[in-house]
Protein backbone atom coordinates (compact mmCIF):
# COMPACT_ATOMS: atom_id res chain seq x y z
CA UNK A 1 0.00 0.00 0.00
CA UNK A 2 1.27 3.20 -1.18
CA UNK A 3 2.24 5.83 1.79
CA UNK A 4 -0.58 8.03 3.27
CA UNK A 5 0.81 11.62 2.11
CA UNK A 6 0.52 12.98 5.88
CA UNK A 7 2.84 10.10 6.77
CA UNK A 8 6.05 11.16 4.35
CA UNK A 9 9.12 12.01 5.84
CA UNK A 10 9.66 15.44 5.76
CA UNK A 11 13.29 14.60 4.29
CA UNK A 12 10.98 13.78 0.94
CA UNK A 13 9.99 17.34 0.35
CA UNK A 14 12.00 19.56 -1.69
CA UNK A 15 12.14 22.65 -0.05
CA UNK A 16 10.50 24.88 -2.98
CA UNK A 17 9.23 27.43 -0.18
CA UNK A 18 12.49 28.16 0.91
CA UNK A 19 13.70 28.97 -3.16
CA UNK A 20 10.45 30.98 -3.71
CA UNK A 21 11.22 33.39 -0.86
CA UNK A 22 15.04 34.13 -1.50
CA UNK A 23 13.54 34.58 -5.03
CA UNK A 24 10.68 37.76 -3.73
CA UNK A 25 13.72 38.40 -0.86
CA UNK A 26 16.18 39.35 -3.94
CA UNK A 27 13.72 41.34 -5.84
CA UNK A 28 12.52 43.24 -2.62
CA UNK A 29 16.51 44.31 -2.37
CA UNK A 30 16.76 45.29 -5.93
CA UNK A 31 13.86 47.39 -4.82
CA UNK A 32 15.27 48.69 -2.00
CA UNK A 33 18.62 49.86 -3.47
CA UNK A 34 17.31 51.60 -6.78
CA UNK A 35 14.27 53.25 -5.11
CA UNK A 36 15.16 56.00 -3.57
CA UNK A 37 12.12 55.78 -1.27
CA UNK A 38 12.59 52.28 -0.16
CA UNK A 39 16.24 53.30 0.63
CA UNK A 40 15.74 56.23 2.78
CA UNK A 41 12.89 53.82 4.99
CA UNK A 42 15.15 51.11 4.82
CA UNK A 43 18.27 52.61 6.16
CA UNK A 44 16.10 54.70 8.94
CA UNK A 45 14.07 51.63 9.91
CA UNK A 46 17.50 49.26 9.91
CA UNK A 47 18.86 51.34 12.71
CA UNK A 48 16.46 49.21 15.08
CA UNK A 49 17.92 46.09 14.24
CA UNK A 50 20.54 46.30 17.08
CA UNK A 51 17.83 47.21 19.72
CA UNK A 52 15.62 44.10 18.27
CA UNK A 53 18.66 41.76 18.69
CA UNK A 54 19.74 43.12 22.17
CA UNK A 55 16.40 42.71 23.54
CA UNK A 56 15.40 39.22 22.14
CA UNK A 57 19.02 38.11 23.07
CA UNK A 58 18.73 39.28 26.63
CA UNK A 59 15.16 38.18 27.44
CA UNK A 60 15.46 35.00 26.00
CA UNK A 61 18.53 34.17 28.34
CA UNK A 62 17.26 35.46 31.29
CA UNK A 63 13.86 33.49 30.39
CA UNK A 64 15.70 30.48 29.85
CA UNK A 65 17.01 30.61 33.35
CA UNK A 66 14.09 31.80 35.30
CA UNK A 67 12.30 29.02 33.03
CA UNK A 68 14.81 26.20 33.82
CA UNK A 69 14.74 27.64 37.65
CA UNK A 70 10.75 26.87 38.00
CA UNK A 71 11.17 24.00 36.28
CA UNK A 72 13.26 22.36 38.59
CA UNK A 73 10.93 23.65 41.38
CA UNK A 74 8.16 22.15 39.52
CA UNK A 75 10.14 18.43 39.93
CA UNK A 76 11.15 19.30 43.00
CA UNK A 77 10.26 16.73 46.35
CA UNK A 78 8.40 19.51 48.26
CA UNK A 79 5.32 19.57 47.39
CA UNK A 80 5.47 23.25 48.48
CA UNK A 81 7.73 24.22 45.69
CA UNK A 82 5.40 22.04 43.05
CA UNK A 83 2.58 24.36 43.92
CA UNK A 84 4.63 27.50 43.78
CA UNK A 85 6.28 26.79 40.51
CA UNK A 86 2.59 25.77 39.37
CA UNK A 87 1.22 29.21 40.74
CA UNK A 88 3.72 30.84 38.80
CA UNK A 89 3.02 29.27 35.78
CA UNK A 90 -0.37 29.60 35.37
CA UNK A 91 -0.50 33.15 36.38
CA UNK A 92 1.79 34.16 33.77
CA UNK A 93 0.41 32.27 31.26
CA UNK A 94 -2.88 33.67 31.94
CA UNK A 95 -1.50 37.15 31.06
CA UNK A 96 -1.69 38.33 27.72
CA UNK A 97 2.53 39.56 26.66
CA UNK A 98 1.10 43.47 26.14
CA UNK A 99 -0.73 43.71 29.47
CA UNK A 100 2.16 42.16 31.21
CA UNK A 101 4.94 44.84 29.47
CA UNK A 102 2.52 47.60 30.46
CA UNK A 103 2.14 46.28 34.15
CA UNK A 104 6.04 45.91 34.94
CA UNK A 105 6.67 49.02 32.98
CA UNK A 106 4.04 51.15 34.75
CA UNK A 107 3.24 49.06 37.86
CA UNK A 108 6.01 47.23 38.88
CA UNK A 109 8.91 49.67 38.15
CA UNK A 110 7.06 52.17 40.39
CA UNK A 111 6.90 49.52 42.95
CA UNK A 112 10.08 48.59 42.76
CA UNK A 113 11.73 52.18 43.05
CA UNK A 114 9.18 52.55 45.98
CA UNK A 115 10.13 49.51 48.00
CA UNK A 116 13.93 50.79 47.08
CA UNK A 117 13.47 53.81 48.51
CA UNK A 118 11.55 53.01 51.72
CA UNK A 119 14.56 50.40 52.81
CA UNK A 120 17.14 52.75 52.15
CA UNK A 121 15.97 55.78 54.06
CA UNK A 122 18.24 55.45 57.10
CA UNK A 123 21.27 55.44 54.10
CA UNK A 124 19.64 58.63 52.42
CA UNK A 125 19.12 60.75 56.10
CA UNK A 126 22.75 59.95 56.59
CA UNK A 127 24.21 60.77 53.19
CA UNK A 128 25.36 57.68 52.72
CA UNK A 129 23.02 56.68 49.58
CA UNK A 130 20.22 58.94 47.59
CA UNK A 131 16.67 57.59 46.42
CA UNK A 132 16.12 56.90 42.60
CA UNK A 133 13.34 57.65 40.56
CA UNK A 134 10.85 56.01 38.26
CA UNK A 135 12.46 57.92 34.97
CA UNK A 136 16.12 56.27 36.33
CA UNK A 137 14.70 52.97 35.23
CA UNK A 138 15.25 52.38 31.43
CA UNK A 139 12.16 51.60 29.76
CA UNK A 140 14.24 48.67 27.36
CA UNK A 141 15.04 47.35 30.38
CA UNK A 142 11.48 47.30 31.60
CA UNK A 143 10.45 45.01 28.72
CA UNK A 144 13.07 42.95 28.66
CA UNK A 145 12.33 41.78 32.35
CA UNK A 146 8.31 41.96 31.01
CA UNK A 147 9.60 39.16 28.21
CA UNK A 148 12.13 37.61 30.76
CA UNK A 149 8.90 37.03 32.72
CA UNK A 150 6.24 36.16 30.08
CA UNK A 151 8.12 33.39 28.32
CA UNK A 152 9.55 31.88 31.61
CA UNK A 153 6.21 30.31 31.84
CA UNK A 154 6.27 28.44 29.21
CA UNK A 155 9.94 27.22 28.83
CA UNK A 156 9.06 26.08 32.47
CA UNK A 157 6.93 23.64 31.02
CA UNK A 158 8.91 23.08 28.05
CA UNK A 159 11.81 21.86 30.22
CA UNK A 160 9.32 20.06 32.76
CA UNK A 161 8.28 18.09 29.88
CA UNK A 162 11.68 17.01 28.60
CA UNK A 163 13.02 16.63 31.83
CA UNK A 164 9.99 14.10 32.61
CA UNK A 165 10.35 12.46 28.84
CA UNK A 166 13.35 11.07 30.38
CA UNK A 167 12.70 6.97 31.19
CA UNK A 168 12.70 6.40 35.00
CA UNK A 169 14.61 3.55 34.65
CA UNK A 170 17.73 5.18 33.57
CA UNK A 171 17.30 7.39 36.15
CA UNK A 172 16.86 4.33 39.26
CA UNK A 173 20.10 2.67 37.27
CA UNK A 174 22.23 6.03 37.98
CA UNK A 175 20.57 5.91 41.91
CA UNK A 176 22.25 2.41 42.10
CA UNK A 177 25.32 3.48 40.79
CA UNK A 178 25.35 6.13 43.25
CA UNK A 179 25.40 8.56 41.24
CA UNK A 180 24.41 12.05 43.09
CA UNK A 181 21.42 13.85 42.21
CA UNK A 182 23.42 16.49 40.35
CA UNK A 183 25.44 14.02 38.84
CA UNK A 184 22.27 12.29 37.83
CA UNK A 185 20.72 15.33 36.13
CA UNK A 186 23.73 16.56 34.23
CA UNK A 187 25.07 12.67 33.13
CA UNK A 188 21.74 11.34 32.13
CA UNK A 189 18.99 13.47 32.47
CA UNK A 190 19.89 16.45 30.67
CA UNK A 191 22.02 15.04 27.87
CA UNK A 192 18.43 13.08 26.54
CA UNK A 193 15.82 15.69 27.92
CA UNK A 194 17.88 18.65 25.00
CA UNK A 195 16.57 16.41 22.29
CA UNK A 196 12.89 16.72 23.67
CA UNK A 197 13.33 20.30 24.61
CA UNK A 198 15.77 21.85 21.73
CA UNK A 199 12.74 22.11 18.92
CA UNK A 200 10.10 24.08 21.04
CA UNK A 201 13.01 26.43 22.96
CA UNK A 202 13.75 27.59 19.25
CA UNK A 203 10.60 27.74 18.44
CA UNK A 204 9.87 30.10 21.50
CA UNK A 205 13.65 31.97 20.31
CA UNK A 206 12.12 32.79 17.19
CA UNK A 207 8.50 33.47 18.58
CA UNK A 208 10.51 36.11 21.20
CA UNK A 209 12.11 38.22 17.99
CA UNK A 210 8.38 38.94 16.64
CA UNK A 211 7.24 39.66 20.23
CA UNK A 212 10.06 41.99 21.00
CA UNK A 213 8.25 44.28 18.87
CA UNK A 214 5.94 45.10 21.61
CA UNK A 215 8.50 46.82 23.60
CA UNK A 216 8.05 49.93 20.61
CA UNK A 217 4.86 50.80 23.02
CA UNK A 218 7.17 51.85 25.01
CA UNK A 219 8.95 53.92 22.60
CA UNK A 220 11.70 51.65 22.58
CA UNK A 221 13.52 52.22 19.55
CA UNK A 222 13.32 48.74 18.03
CA UNK A 223 12.78 48.23 13.91
CA UNK A 224 8.94 48.75 14.83
CA UNK A 225 9.36 51.59 16.40
CA UNK A 226 11.57 53.26 13.91
CA UNK A 227 9.04 52.31 11.78
CA UNK A 228 6.48 53.75 13.57
CA UNK A 229 8.17 57.02 13.64
CA UNK A 230 8.70 57.05 10.09
CA UNK A 231 5.62 56.36 8.56
CA UNK A 232 3.66 59.09 11.11
CA UNK A 233 6.25 61.59 9.98
CA UNK A 234 6.05 60.82 6.04
CA UNK A 235 2.83 58.88 5.71
CA UNK A 236 4.76 56.55 3.40
CA UNK A 237 2.67 53.68 5.72
CA UNK A 238 2.99 51.00 2.45
CA UNK A 239 6.42 51.53 2.06
CA UNK A 240 7.32 51.61 5.79
CA UNK A 241 6.04 48.75 6.78
CA UNK A 242 6.68 46.62 4.18
CA UNK A 243 10.12 47.32 5.12
CA UNK A 244 9.38 46.30 8.22
CA UNK A 245 8.05 43.17 7.42
CA UNK A 246 10.52 42.25 5.20
CA UNK A 247 13.21 42.86 7.47
CA UNK A 248 11.63 40.72 10.65
CA UNK A 249 10.95 37.75 7.95
CA UNK A 250 15.09 37.88 7.48
CA UNK A 251 15.27 37.92 10.79
CA UNK A 252 12.66 34.72 11.81
CA UNK A 253 13.28 32.89 9.00
CA UNK A 254 16.90 32.97 9.00
CA UNK A 255 16.83 32.18 12.16
CA UNK A 256 14.77 29.11 11.70
CA UNK A 257 16.49 27.46 9.33
CA UNK A 258 19.61 27.89 11.41
CA UNK A 259 18.26 25.97 14.55
CA UNK A 260 16.21 23.57 12.36
CA UNK A 261 20.04 22.40 11.08
CA UNK A 262 21.25 22.47 14.29
CA UNK A 263 18.10 20.49 15.10
CA UNK A 264 18.89 18.18 12.39
CA UNK A 265 22.82 17.84 13.65
CA UNK A 266 21.47 17.01 17.40
CA UNK A 267 18.97 13.73 15.82
CA UNK A 268 21.93 12.37 14.33
CA UNK A 269 24.42 12.69 17.20
CA UNK A 270 24.43 8.77 19.02
CA UNK A 271 22.45 8.29 21.72
CA UNK A 272 24.15 7.89 25.27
Amino acid sequence: MAPQPFLRHEKDDRPWWLGVLILIGILLAVVITTNDIYTQVFRTVVNGVGVTVFVTLVAFMLATVLGLGIALLGLADSIVLRQIARFYIEIIRGIPMLVLLFYVAFVGAPGFVASYNFVITPLVKSGVAEPILVRDLSLMWRAIIALMIGYSSFIAEIFRAGFQSVDIGQIEAAKSLGLSRYRRFRLVVFPQAIRVIFPPLSNDFVSMVKDSSLVSVLGVADITQMGKVYASGSFRFFETYSIVTYIYLILTIGLSLFLRRIEKKMKQMPRR
